[in-house]
């Protein structure tokens, strides 16, 4: 009887592998370029070159055809943008279903307001004097080279109370844009805070807001630059978060285990994976 049960598991056993060997994982991008050229075949792009034609590199695509989808054409490269489905083998997509129009997701706005309180009255220079282009240049430049910094931004709330106003357009942007007598300095630096304000102040007297960070811009730039070593595979772009306090990671397919191993080492989200290509069963 305990052969027979032995039996049983290994076949059972060998049976849900072949299952999960015939379902493999379906990966779908909502909005990527695809390009083939007469050097290569077609390849999904995270970055396009602006040449005539245009020009990328990354990983093949099984399973394009040409005449089935718009397209542009020029000196035998063809090129466009789309959705896709297939799996993924770790270097290639197969396509799973026809490629579709590209579906483009609003992108994730962060906000730049002011963490501290508004103080009564609003936000005004405490020093008029020194709140200068000049001045905030100087204070930048002090900031730079203060390693407990975690991150500079400018709030330039006050320019949604402004009828009218659009920054697509130059003259309106010069006119009003960066307004040191209106727009709030934030910076958040590591440690204690005492006597962080009053150190800025020393070069910079228009609005400022200091606040709290748990990790310092020099920190994340040096997780940045070697972080290409603890992946295990190519990424497709990396950029420091200052507001989330984050190295963000484009890849093509992000995993758990990867996503663990990296929050083991950094510290839980210090380390934000951002796939191209999403499971969607």
């Amino acid at each position: 009887m305990r052969f027979l049960v032995l039996l049983a598991l290994i076949a059972l056993t060998g049976c849900g592998s072949e299952v999960a060997a015939d379902n493999p994982v379906t990966y779908a991008a909502d909005a990527v370029s695809v390009l083939e050229s007469p050097e290569h075949g077609p390849q999904l792009c995270a970055e396009m070159a602006t040449s005539l034609p245009p020009q990328c590199g990354g990983p093949d695509i099984v399973g394009w055809d040409w005449s089935k989808v718009r397209h542009e054409s020029v000196r035998g490269t063809k090129w466009g943008w789309y959705r896709v489905v297939g799996t993924w083998d770790g270097s290639r997509l197969t396509l799973t279903e026809p490629p579709g129009a590209a579906v483009e997701r609003a992108s994730e706005e962060h906000s730049l307001d002011s963490p501290c309180p508004v103080p009564e009255g609003g936000w005004r220079p405490a020093d008029p004097a020194k709140a200068t282009r000049e001045a905030l240049q100087v204070t930048k430049q002090r900031l730079d080279n203060e390693e407990a910094v975690g991150g500079v931004w400018l709030d330039q709330s006050y320019l949604d109370s402004i009828p009218g106003y659009d920054g697509s357009k130059r003259e309106w942007s010069e006119k009003y844009a960066n307004d040191p007598a209106k727009l709030v300095l934030n910076v958040k630096f590591t440690g204690d805070l005492t006597g962080r304000e009053a150190w800025v102040r020393e070069s910079w007297g228009g609005a400022l807001c200091v606040s709290q960070a748990q990790r310092s811009e020099e920190t994340l730039r040096q997780i940045q630059e070697f972080i290409g070593d603890d992946l295990g595979q190519r990424f497709t772009s990396t950029s420091v978060d200052i507001m989330k306090e984050q190295v963000v990671v484009g890849v093509w397919v992000a995993d758990e285990e990867l996503q663990q191993r990296l929050d083991d080492k950094y510290g839980e989200g210090v380390v934000h994976l951002q796939a191209a290509l999403k499971p969607v069963r």
